[in-house]
């Protein structure tokens, strides 16, 4: 267990958006209320999205919508978290991409070189939540995976992305159609991968015990947290399920019914030690 894993002790929050705070273009209930007060505490609330449809900017947008102010810096997405894999490995080399317009300006942003054909001098295939996907991009794709010395990279794992219906699918559902073609395996530069938390740390100087990483994916948003040794919250308003943590390798140390739920459960933790009181707020663990 983390030292220090405190729900009251919390400061700085890493949120995935879709099925956590939002879905579609719905805020949840609850989330624009969490995301005040830990403003008015002095922390800071961070967006750790594997969502690459949309570039930072799109999410600043978004976010007004809402009414929620945020900045650039504050959305340390999965498309981001590629991009500064990709201009540090490739930045002199030709990329054919698999992404919305919208990624490929980001990639373009940080200098990058794209294709969308399977030319002699691609380097790596890059792949995002690509919601403009057509059939001639996945065979260029498949051309280009195809020679050995073609490297393959993807913005991340998540096989399925939350709707209001249901479920579309999301980049590691992509990636896996190109997997069992081509027996390539990509590297993703998302969650679960590390990187993306401490990327965050670093910009308020946070220490580990006063981060939580908030999401409703196992695998991905629960695993990132774990990976790079903070708290995590799951909540139950995308894909996983309070059944699912019966066997997971990935165990959060809160579980929430939704977000809602942790902004009241944090709150009143917080409450409870001004006051001189127990918090009385349960781990995870000790629930199953």
């Amino acid at each position: 267990m983390l030292k220090g894993n405190d729900l009251e002790s919390k400061k700085y929050f890493l949120f995935d958006i879709d099925g956590t705070l939002a879905i579609d273009d719905t805020i949840y209930d609850g989330s624009r209320e969490l995301l005040d007060y830990i403003e008015s505490i002095g922390g800071r609330a961070f967006y750790i999205t594997n969502n690459s449809v949309k570039s930072r900017k799109d999410y600043i947008e978004k976010f007004k919508k809402w009414n929620i102010s945020a900045v650039e810096n504050q959305f340390v997405t999965a498309s981001y978290a590629t991009c500064k894999y990709l201009k540090e490995h490739y930045e002199d080399k030709k990329l054919l991409v698999v992404g919305t317009p919208s990624f490929e300006d980001e990639l373009k942003s940080f200098g990058l070189k794209l294709t969308h054909e399977a030319e002699e001098d691609v380097a790596c295939v890059v792949v995002g939540f690509d919601r403009t996907l057509v059939y001639e991009k996945v065979e260029e794709a498949c051309k280009a995976l195809f020679r050995p010395e073609v490297d393959f990279v993807g913005t991340n794992p998540d096989y399925r992305c939350p709707t209001a219906f249901g479920f579309v699918p999301d980049c590691g559902g992509i990636c896996e159609m190109l997997k069992v073609t081509t027996d390539r395996t990509p590297y993703y530069a998302g969650k679960p991968n590390a990187q993306i938390v401490k990327m965050c740390m670093e910009q308020v100087g946070a220490k580990p015990e006063e981060v939580l990483v908030v999401g409703d994916r196992l695998y991905t948003d629960i695993a990132c947290g774990i990976n790079a040794g903070v708290g995590t919250a799951l909540v139950y308003t995308g894909e996983a399920k309070p059944e699912d943590l019966v066997a997971t390798e990935f165990m959060p140390d809160y579980a929430f019914e939704n977000i809602r739920k942790l902004y009241e459960a944090f709150r009143k933790s917080r409450e409870a030690v001004t006051e001189g009181k127990n918090p009385d707020i349960q781990m995870c663990s000790k629930q199953i």
